[in-house]
């Protein structure tokens, strides 16, 4: 048991006594603080300008399916933009054995780990070719192959899954871990003390990756806590604990470098903090200018993370103008043209609505698809055109007046 030193004069202490600096490594200019710490990246060209290039293919998959989802052709997206040094920094400090489990703005990672145009499309208009059939919302990516768990629509519950999974990953002993994202607004759920501490108690290989981009949805940083932010939280559980610039992406992977070695070599875990700025709004059903000024996102349109990045490569001689002219335009027409094509698959198959959780689909199972299939035929005209592939030999119009042997199981 930990032991304190005996004190004998009253004295409460609050937390104000210390504060955790913020570790940068860039300047917005593209040049190194002097005396940096500066990573294996820097003598790496081929990792910087893959991990340059996820950044740039998220920042254009974000604008094209944001100007989609206006045009009516998507229901709902949400945005990396502005965050993108934190996820893909992140990202590539890590093994790509290593498992993800993100909240819902990091495609950026998918990206980094090779997550194509078509696999992005495929979920996000649910067609045939999505890994999840259909079932899931827009941006609810997922990919085994990749070590990417599907992303869930609860807050937080990520959190305390990947100090459970991070748990069988010491047990396993391959020298893997788990890295898990979430805003400083998950961090107000239970589920992220909750995971803290089993964490630190059982000494398990996990990251917490706080992305800390000042807003809970619309609900500023200072109005959900008093504390210096979500990084002191990690002394309550005995954890190690970095602030980092979450702008910079060479401070970003760094941190996550040496907190990846801690958590293998260890079996301790990390939490980090990542200072950032959500540029976009919260998702596509959201209107920032309720809640912050113009002014603010300019100030922070100026501490782009890419285009930091951009500055250092450039500097480096890694970079030119015309190559980023060139690259945009081909991922702009990449975008487009593999949307094109997603747009027109036909959705999963009827009968997958009873598939994936039983080894064989129950007999009630089986008679709600017939009742669904049954009424389907019955009203066409009220479902899109391929919903029901009918039997051979049977014509809408035969069974449209036939009633339902039970509509319970319909619409």
């Amino acid at each position: 048991m930990t032991t304190t030193e005996d004190v004998h004069a009253l004295a409460f202490m609050t937390g104000d006594e210390f504060h955790i600096p913020t570790y940068r490594l860039l300047r917005q200019d593209g040049s190194l603080f002097e005396g940096a710490d500066v990573p294996d990246l820097d003598q790496d060209q081929e990792k910087a300008l893959r991990l340059y290039r996820a950044m740039l293919v998220t920042r254009v998959l974000d604008e094209r399916m944001m100007a989609a989802q206006r045009q009516g052709r998507l229901s709902f997206y949400m945005q990396c933009t502005g965050e993108e040094a934190a996820v893909v920094g992140a990202t590539a400090a890590l093994d790509d054995a290593d498992m993800i489990m993100a909240q819902y703005r990091e495609q950026g990672a998918l990206v980094y780990r090779g997550f194509t145009y078509d696999e992005f499309m495929n979920q996000l208009f649910g067609n045939e070719l999505d890994y999840g059939k259909g079932r899931q919302m827009p941006i609810h990516y997922g990919s085994r192959k990749l070590h990417y768990m599907t992303i869930s629509s609860p807050l937080a519950t990520q959190i305390p899954q990947a100090t459970g999974y991070a748990y069988g990953q010491k047990l396993a002993g391959e020298g893997h871990c788990t890295i898990t994202f979430f805003g400083e607004g998950a961090a107000s759920e239970g589920d992220f003390h909750a995971a803290l501490n089993m964490a630190a108690v059982h000494e398990v290989p996990v990251i917490f990756f706080c992305r800390n981009n000042g807003y809970a949805i619309s609900t500023p940083a200072h109005e959900q806590f008093a504390a210096d932010g979500i990084a002191p939280r990690a002394f309550g559980y005995r954890m190690h604990v970095i602030r980092v610039d979450g702008n910079d992406v060479l401070a970003v992977y760094r941190a996550t470098q040496a907190a990846r070695t801690i958590a293998v070599e260890k079996n301790q875990p990390v939490l980090i903090e990542a200072m950032t700025y959500r540029l976009a709004a919260h998702s596509s059903s959201d209107d920032p200018s309720g809640y912050r000024s113009r002014k603010e996102e300019d100030a922070w349109r100026e501490k782009d993370p890419i285009l930091r990045m951009r500055r250092w490569l450039s500097g480096k001689g890694w970079w030119s103008d015309d190559e980023e002219k060139e690259l945009q335009e081909s991922l702009r027409r990449e975008v487009l043209e593999t949307m094109k094509r997603a747009e027109k698959r036909p959705p999963p198959p009827l009968d997958s609505l009873v598939t994936d959780v039983y080894a064989d689909v129950t007999p009630a199972l089986q008679r709600q698809l017939d009742a669904l299939k049954q009424h389907i035929r019955r009203y066409p005209d009220d479902y899109p055109k391929g919903a029901l592939s009918l039997d051979p030999g049977v014509r809408a119009e035969d069974v449209a007046d036939k009633p339902a042997d039970d509509d319970r199981g319909g619409a």
